[in-house]
C-alpha cells in the first residue's frame, strides 16, 4: 500500500562519477557500470552531474553516448550542465546525435549563470570575449532554438556536391520537450514554465520567501507551474540525497550516518550571500525516509524523483544503496519498476 495518495511514477537516481585522478578509467567504468544496474532493477531514469576541472565527470554527453550503447530502455539526463561553459549550437549538436544514438532516451538538464570561478577561467575558456558573454536565460533560450530546430543559418541548399541546412543537424523529433532546467530560485522556475521545459528541483534552493526547505521547493514547483503550458501536469522531478540502509552492513551504516552528520550544519540556516538553503540527507531504513518523504511538502506535489548519490561513496556502497532505493524504498512509495 502506498504511503501516499499519490503514487510514484518515475524512479530515477543522479551520480556525480567521481574518479582518481591517476586512474580515471576506473571511476568513468564504475558510473556505467552503475547505470547498467539502475536499469537491471528497474529504474527509469539515470541522470550523471557535471564537474569541470574537477575529479567528476566533465564531458557528460560523451559519458551518456557510451551508457547509450550499454542499456537499452533506461532515460538517460544530465544534472545540470551549465550553459556558461558551452556554445549552444555546438552542444545542440552533440545533444541530438546522442538522442539519435540512445532512441530518444536522452533529457537534457542545463542551468544558467556564469562559470564557476569565472576570473580564473575566462582567459581560457573566452579569451576574446569574456566581458561580452551573456550568461543570462538568454543563453539557455538559444540552446532551446537550436534543439527544436528553429533555423540557425540564413543558407540551406547545394554548394557544389554537399547539402547544407538551416537548422542544427541531426533534428532529433521530441527532444526539445525533453528539456530541463535546473531551477534553485522563483525567477528561474517561472522561466522554466515561461518557455515549456521541465523543472528539476535539487536539495539545494535560494532561500526567498522563507527559510523551511520544503515551502521554498514547494512554491518553486507551484510557479513553474502557474507559468508553464501544460499547468499542473507539467513535469517536476524532485531531487533530495536518500540513503537507505536496509542491506547496509554495519560499516556502510556508520559510514553513512557520519557523513550526513557532517553536511548537517549546513541545512540549519541560509548559506553564503546567495542565501542558498541545503536538505537534510535522508539516511535510515526505507521504512523511516518513506514517512519522511510523505511527509514532504514539495515532495507530495511530485510524481518523479532523482534521488541523489552521495559524494564520495565506494562502488558497492552504490550498489547497496540503489538496490535498496529499488526494492524496497520506491515499492513503499508505490512504484513498480519497468518491465
Amino acid at each position: 500500500m502506498p504511503l501516499t495518495s499519490k503514487p510514484l511514477r518515475k524512479l530515477g537516481f543522479l551520480t556525480i562519477g567521481l574518479f582518481d585522478a591517476a586512474d580515471p578509467r576506473r571511476g568513468h567504468e564504475s558510473t556505467l557500470e552503475i547505470i547498467e544496474l539502475g536499469e537491471r532493477l528497474g529504474f527509469d531514469s539515470a541522470w550523471v552531474r557535471h564537474r569541470h576541472l574537477q575529479y567528476g565527470i566533465s564531458s557528460p554527453v560523451a559519458v551518456l553516448a557510451a551508457v547509450s550503447q550499454r542499456t537499452s530502455r533506461i532515460e538517460l539526463g544530465t544534472a545540470v550542465i551549465p550553459m556558461g561553459w558551452e556554445n549552444p549550437l555546438r552542444l545542440a549538436e552533440d545533444l541530438a546525435t546522442v538522442d539519435i544514438l540512445s532512441g530518444g532516451r536522452l533529457n537534457p538538464g542545463v542551468s544558467a549563470g556564469p562559470p564557476h570561478h569565472y576570473d580564473q577561467v575566462k582567459g581560457v575558456l573566452h579569451p576574446d570575449t569574456a566581458d561580452a558573454e551573456d550568461f543570462s536565460h538568454e543563453r539557455v533560450r538559444r540552446l532551446l532554438d537550436c534543439v527544436r530546430g528553429e533555423p540557425v543559418s540564413d543558407f540551406s541548399g547545394v554548394e557544389g556536391f554537399e547539402l547544407f541546412s538551416d537548422r542544427v543537424q541531426p533534428h532529433a523529433p521530441g527532444l526539445g520537450r525533453r528539456m530541463w532546467y535546473g531551477g534553485g530560485s522563483l525567477r528561474s522556475a517561472q522561466w522554466a514554465g515561461e518557455h515549456g521545459m521541465n523543472l528539476l528541483t535539487s536539495s539545494v534552493v535560494k532561500a526567498e520567501e522563507s527559510e523551511d526547505f520544503a515551502e521554498i521547493q514547494l512554491s518553486h514547483i507551484r510557479t513553474f507551474r502557474a507559468h508553464h503550458p501544460d499547468g499542473d501536469r507539467a513535469r517536476v522531478s524532485q531531487g533530495l540525497v536518500v540513503i537507505p540502509t536496509d542491506t547496509a552492513t554495519p560499516e556502510q551504516r556508520a559510514k553513512y550516518e557520519r557523513y550526513a552528520q557532517q553536511r548537517l550544519p549546513r541545512t540549519a540556516t541560509p548559506q553564503g550571500p546567495a542565501r542558498m538553503m541545503f536538505a537534510p540527507d535522508l539516511v535510515g531504513t526505507s521504512e523511516d525516509i518513506a514517512e519522511r518523504l510523505t511527509s514532504h511538502a514539495a515532495f507530495r506535489e511530485v510524481e518523479e524523483v532523482a534521488f541523489a548519490l552521495p559524494f564520495t561513496f565506494d562502488h558497492e556502497d552504490y550498489v547497496q544503496i540503489l538496490t535498496d532505493i529499488a526494492t524496497e524504498l520506491a515499492p513503499a512509495l508505490g512504484w513498480r519498476p519497468a518491465p
